[in-house]
Formats: C-alpha cells, sequence, structure tokens
C-alpha cells in the first residue's frame, strides 16, 4: 500500500518564491547594466555643411533674399531615431523674418541623413547701426559654413556696411530601445554669418 503524497510545506513555497525574486531581479540589473552602456540614448548631431543666399537685394533700405541652408544629422544611437516638431528659424537683430518646419522623418541607427532647406524671405527693413565686419569665425559652430556656394558670406574682410543674420534649428524626435524603452531626444543648431549690404 503506497503512503499518500504529502503537500509540498510552507518553507519550500516561500524557498522557491526568494529563488524567483532573486532571480527576476538579477535579470533587471543586467538589463539596466546593457541599456545604460550599450544603448544609452544620445541626442543626434546636427552640422551645418553650407549657407547659400541664390538671390538678394537691396532697395530703399529694405533687404529680401532667398535662404538655402544645407546641414547633416547624425544618429549616434543603436535604435532607429524619429524626429518631429522640427523647425528652422531665421533671426536678423532678434526678430524673426524665415520660419519652416522640418518634414517628419526617421534615421537608421548609426546613420547620417542630409537635408537642405531653401525659401524666400520677406522684404525686411536693414537695422540702422552701420557696423563693419569682424573676424567672426569663431561664430561659425556646429561645422560652420561649408566649402563652395557662399554668396555674399565673407571670412572676416572689412567690406563696409554688413548686415547679421542667424539661423537656428531645433529638432526632436525619439528612440526606442530594445522595443520596451522609449526615450524622447531633443538637440539645437545654432549658427551666425555677414552678409555684405553694399
Amino acid at each position: 500500500m503506497s503512503k499518500p503524497h504529502r503537500p509540498p510545506s510552507g518553507r519550500t513555497n516561500l524557498a522557491s518564491c526568494i529563488v524567483a525574486t532573486i532571480f527576476l531581479i538579477f535579470l533587471v540589473i543586467i538589463i539596466l547594466i546593457v541599456f545604460f552602456t550599450v544603448f544609452k540614448p544620445k541626442d543626434p548631431k546636427i552640422s551645418v555643411n553650407s549657407v547659400q543666399l541664390p538671390s538678394f537685394s537691396v532697395s530703399n533700405n529694405s533687404v529680401n533674399f532667398t535662404f538655402s541652408q544645407y546641414v547633416s544629422v547624425k544618429n549616434p544611437n543603436r535604435a532607429v531615431f524619429s524626429h518631429f516638431d522640427s523647425t528652422l528659424q531665421l533671426l536678423y537683430s532678434g526678430s524673426q523674418i524665415g520660419f519652416m518646419f522640418i518634414p517628419a522623418g526617421k534615421i537608421d541607427a548609426g546613420r547620417t541623413q542630409y537635408m537642405a532647406a531653401t525659401f524666400a524671405v520677406e522684404s525686411f527693413p536693414l537695422s540702422a547701426s552701420p557696423d563693419a565686419v569682424v573676424n567672426v569665425g569663431p561664430a561659425f559652430n556646429d561645422g560652420g559654413f561649408g566649402g563652395g556656394g557662399q554668396t555674399g558670406f565673407n571670412n572676416g574682410y572689412r567690406v563696409g556696411p554688413t548686415m547679421e543674420i542667424e539661423s537656428r534649428i531645433h529638432m526632436a524626435g525619439r528612440v526606442r530601445v530594445l522595443h520596451f524603452f522609449t526615450h524622447h531626444l531633443e538637440t539645437k543648431s545654432w549658427m551666425q554669418g555677414r552678409h555684405c549690404c553694399e
């Protein structure tokens, strides 16, 4: 006659729960280590490759021109960067003279995407201060002006009255890591340049 099977004791169940909890904690620690070392989200890097003014005219102390800017955006992450709500803003004497939305899109992991923006700037009055050009080399960050085609821009020579314009790129988006974590990213680029108004 076989002996009846004894149900597992409470101590056995407690030991199993402890082992399972320790395993889950260990697994979470490993995931966090991998996340913060290999897959840690990084902000994309924007480089201004070239700026051009295909057309430029001054009349009755007002100016209008066409503005073109070429940039490269590098995604240093190991996941796709999806960008949206991105803008390009053009300023003169602290006032906005041009604005456009950058279409939403995706940049593959570790890849660089090249973008171009061209728009016409409506006529606006020139500032009254007739400043002269100084050496503005250090003002060109994020790659500065690229080679070739910088219509009307100069490299620090005194050429008479000038106007100073500033462009700002704001790019927002997100990166999804390991299909579980979603991290929102944001990056900005600033560039300043002078153009002769004579």
